[in-house]
């Protein structure tokens, strides 16, 4: 009786063990799954925190260029010349006048910096100062001031009709410059495709459209001998020759 109980005691007793040990790696197979599922909640967190901050970086961008495109300031000025050209020798008053212009802008456009280089003044409006020569520019002028970018540029606010069709020839004239730009493009694109035996081709043709010229300028050139010769003959026949007398 003592051994078969102590026999059922150890049985049951691997049994529990068993048991017990099943219910573990249960446990830790459990464990493991909600592991794996916390880390795909935190990757999940991440591509929507990236996400959130891309379009956060896009939206600024896009106030910023709106910034940009919106910082634009436009006005008209009647600027006066005359006192501050005075002051200067008369061989330096249109340039004194250019000045002039530029301090003006820079004072009343919002130019903190206060630096004249960041004027830009239209060619029309500078060949409008400088048209009666440099010892008599204009007293007054009406101007046309745009900010943009950081920069001031300057133009005439009320071109006359020569300034307006200087103005529209010479946009004519760059729209025909871009035109062959692009016509000089296209054909350099082209001879570009051709491969080297078109390009042998070509050259071969060449020479002999030069060759042929040459033999036919050689066979005009010996039918003018051949007709000059006949025109040389007929007239000695046609002469009377004089005979020697005899002694």
């Amino acid at each position: 009786m003592n051994t078969q109980e102590k026999k059922s005691e150890e049985h049951a007793h691997d049994h529990a063990h068993e048991h017990n040990h099943a219910h573990d790696h249960a446990g830790h197979s459990h464990e493991g799954h909600d592991h794996s599922g916390h880390n795909h909640e935190h990757a999940e967190h991440e591509n929507k925190h990236e996400k959130k901050e891309s379009k956060s970086a896009a939206l600024h961008e896009e106030k910023k260029k709106t910034k940009t495109d919106s910082v634009v300031l436009e006005r008209e000025y009647i600027i006066p010349l005359r006192k501050g050209f005075l002051r200067a020798p008369k061989y330096r008053r249109a340039k004194k006048a250019v000045r002039l212009i530029k301090e003006f802008l820079v004072r009343h456009m919002q130019v903190r910096s206060r630096d004249l280089k960041l004027v830009k003044i239209d060619t029309y409006l500078n060949n409008e100062l400088w048209f009666r020569g440099i010892k008599n520019p204009m007293h007054k002028i009406k101007v046309k001031a745009v900010l943009k970018d950081g920069f001031v540029h300057a133009s005439l606010a009320e071109p006359s009709e020569y300034v307006k069709f200087t103005m529209a020839r010479d946009a004519k004239a760059k729209v025909a410059s871009e035109k062959i730009k692009e016509k000089k493009g296209k054909k350099e694109e082209k001879e570009e495709a051709k491969t080297d035996e078109q390009k042998t081709e070509e050259k071969e043709k060449e020479k002999a459209t030069v060759e042929a010229g040459l033999e036919q300028q050689k066979a005009e050139a010996k039918e003018m001998k051949r007709t000059a010769k006949a025109k040389t003959g007929a007239q000695d026949k046609g002469m009377i020759k004089r005979k020697a007398l005899k002694r």
